[in-house]
């Protein structure tokens, strides 16, 4: 004899929050306009975006081959906290870190900046 198992419906099962972490179309357009400056200076040359349960990571490369130059990184936990928005050097340091993703990317911005 089988045994009818029901099948779970969206109304009973609890709300969680997204299945994973994405750049709205606002964040979006603000890192792709900072990723442009930086590829007509040619300092990049190539990108990648992850949306993970946590975080969304948009990394930016001088070659695509090598390891990324900077994260550009969303993680809605410490919103509350820190600031969601984080720019992260290749040795894990960050850079910048706030609940404003326009101020963050600005230490782009600056005239001594240059890629490493």
């Amino acid at each position: 004899m089988t045994q009818v198992v029901p099948f779970p419906t969206t109304s009973n099962t609890p709300s969680k929050g997204p299945s994973q972490i994405a750049f709205d179309r606002q964040e979006l357009s603000a890192i792709l306009n900072v990723y442009g400056q930086m590829v007509s200076k040619g300092d990049w040359k190539d990108y990648a975006m992850d949306f993970l349960r946590d975080k969304a990571v948009f990394s930016v490369y001088r070659r695509a081959s090598e390891h990324p130059l900077y994260r550009i990184e969303k993680v809605p936990a410490l919103r509350n906290k820190q600031g969601q928005f984080s720019v992260i050097a290749p040795g894990g340091l960050v850079l910048k870190r706030g609940h404003e993703l326009t101020t963050v990317l600005k230490v782009f911005d600056k005239a001594r900046f240059r890629s490493v």
